[in-house]
């Protein structure tokens, strides 16, 4: 079966330096933080961060999905853009392959727009329902969402 994509895109207030050290940079610890009902932990098991490393995220009590391994397969501070992959755990149930791609860009009013990219690479006959993709939005968007009012309670950070 063909690759399913979706795209979504998610406006702040905040610039995208600020954003992107905030959501992704920092994310391991912050997101935990701000939002330990959706994710318990981020472990780096191997690497320091940049392309080829490789975590281990686990999500927080009634998550439909326990833990999934992922490797980082490219990250460009300077233009803000950060790319992942699923490599195990139990979210690739019926899935050759899942990864995600992350472009933070200025907003006209000074703020940002995360443009999330997810491709979905499912085996044999196995589908992803628009209820589970409006599911995986509503998700990313609260996670982004969540890291900016953090940052905006917390201006010094």
């Amino acid at each position: 079966m063909a690759p399913i994509t979706y795209d979504m895109e998610v406006t702040s207030s905040i610039p995208p330096d600020k954003m992107f050290k905030a959501f992704v940079l920092d994310g391991d610890t912050l997101i935990p933080k701000v939002l330990p009902q959706a994710i318990k932990s981020v472990e780096t098991l191997q690497g320091d961060g940049g392309a080829g490393t490789i975590k281990l995220t686990t999500f927080g009590e009634g998550s439909k999905h326990k833990c999934v391994k992922h490797k980082v397969d490219a990250i460009d501070k300077e233009n803000f853009m950060y790319s992942y992959s699923i490599i195990e755990g139990d979210a690739l149930d019926g899935f050759e392959s899942i990864s995600y791609h992350i472009k933070i860009v200025p907003s006209p009013d000074g703020g940002s727009i995360c443009k999330n990219r997810s491709i979905y690479c499912p085996k044999g006959d196995n589908k992803v329902t628009e209820e589970e993709i409006k599911s995986g939005k509503e998700k990313a968007s609260s996670i982004f969402k969540a890291v900016e009012a953090y940052i905006l309670a917390n201006p010094g950070c």
